[in-house]
């Protein structure tokens, strides 16, 4: 039992939780403008009185295009949020934070007749078997 809740006690569970509350949070909060505001513009734009209700109907089979289309603008919102509020500044920290790094040193180099990659001890590509400079 003890190791258990060390288990649920660690910093990436917590943090993983609260992230799934705040994800679904998020997504209600998205779905909710999408189909409330986002979904009625458009249908006054388009002149339909009810845009999710767009619907086609097959040998008795009801499609509900207008619903698909909501889902589809609330991926797409909130997509374009994770991106713009949690990649970009990771992407952006993670740069910042390499920036005084000295660049590893290379394991390959190319063979000049071939162009393969080979490792930089190689005396002889491994592709064409051609010699090596060995500088």
């Amino acid at each position: 039992m003890k190791g258990f809740r060390q288990f649920l006690l660690r910093g990436n569970v917590l943090d993983l939780a609260v992230a799934v509350v705040m994800g679904a949070a998020f997504g209600a909060v998205i779905s909710a403008l999408v189909k409330d505001l986002i979904t009625p513009l458009i249908a006054a734009i388009v002149g339909k009185p009810d845009f999710s209700a767009i619907a086609f109907e097959i040998n008795g089979s009801k499609f509900l295009l207008g619903d698909f289309i909501n889902a589809l603008l609330s991926f797409l919102l909130i997509a374009a949020a994770v991106y713009v509020f949690v990649v970009l500044p990771v992407n952006a920290f993670t740069a910042r934070m390499r920036r005084g790094e000295a660049p590893l040193d290379p394991t390959t180099k190319k063979c000049p007749e071939c162009l393969s990659a080979v490792a930089i001890a190689a005396r002889r590509c491994a592709f064409c078997t051609s010699a090596l400079d060995t500088h």
